[in-house]
């Protein structure tokens, strides 16, 4: 297993200020970070890349689309967009040393037509990622797409639905995310969906039901992890939360009150609870 942790518990962009929060996370015994790459600069992530190596942190990356790059649109235009913001964001995961880029990459996030998704949208997510994901395999970049709760998006909101997207797709550089918080909301049976989940899944977010400390809240931890450890999976388990750091993600995210004392502690006692969890099962 290798272990990770989003830094969008500290920062949505990278920055000279995180050189001691990356050195803290390695000293912790972090194998890796999950970069977030909303800023498309393929200098800033190169830099970024010699940067980690130097840390000998390894690296995945989290992005999203929003309305004016939505891969589902009925507009050709803004499909077109979608494909280009997507080539864009996969030559900087080139730039980075990046080999999974994460996220919502499906659909564009809070945006809700008022209704389920559509046929027709689902043909356009297929045909949009399919266009990608041959230029992501020419860059070494695997697409993990990441299937959110209904508050946040209505397009892929279950494993079900999300293991037909990439079915479809049919490509081995798509693929996707299992995520604790999501699958907390959205499915009715843990063990079932990661059944289903693993064998196209590459990262793991190992998230709270209230994006706070993983195992301080009421996700079915012992039958998340004996679900994994039965479907002989093993790869990148990364930790998700959020604070009040950054206005711009609190707002995204919905998060109005503080749930851990530092991001410090919150990193440490993650990481201590997903080997804990892993050295039971795995060892």
């Amino acid at each position: 297993m290798k272990y990770g942790i989003n830094l969008l518990l500290w920062t949505d962009r990278m920055h000279d200020g995180l050189m001691p929060v990356l050195e803290q996370v390695k000293a912790m015994g972090y194998e890796g970070v999950e970069m977030p790459m909303f800023e498309l600069n393929e200098p800033l992530y190169a830099d970024w890349g010699k940067r980690l190596d130097g840390l000998a942190l390894e690296r995945t990356a989290v992005t999203i689309r929003g309305a004016g790059d939505n891969p589902i649109s009925p507009s050709a235009g803004v499909r077109a967009a979608a494909v280009d913001a997507m080539k864009k964001t996969i030559d900087c995961c080139q730039a980075a040393g990046v080999s999974l880029l994460a996220g919502p990459t499906h659909s564009a996030i809070g945006e809700f037509s008022g209704a389920g998704p559509t046929e027709d949208e689902f043909k356009w997510g297929v045909e949009t990622m399919q266009q990608v994901a041959e230029y992501a395999a020419t860059a070494g970049v695997t697409i993990v797409t990441e299937y959110l709760n209904r508050f946040e998006n209505y397009f892929l909101t279950s494993v079900d639905q999300t293991v037909a997207f990439v079915a479809a797709v049919d490509h081995p550089n798509v693929r996707m995310m299992y995520d604790t918080f999501h699958a907390n909301i959205e499915e009715k049976d843990l063990t079932a969906a990661i059944t289903a989940a693993m064998p196209w899944t590459k990262i793991v977010h190992i998230s709270e039901n209230d994006r706070s400390t993983p195992g301080q809240g009421h996700v079915a931890w012992d039958e998340t992890f004996d679900a994994i450890k039965a479907n002989d999976w093993n790869g990148w388990m990364v930790v998700e939360a959020f604070g009040l750091a950054l206005p711009a993600i609190a707002a995204a995210t919905k998060i109005w009150r503080k749930m851990y004392s530092t991001e410090e502690q919150l990193a440490r006692d993650a990481l201590a609870f997903m080997k804990e969890h892993v050295a039971k099962r795995w060892s």
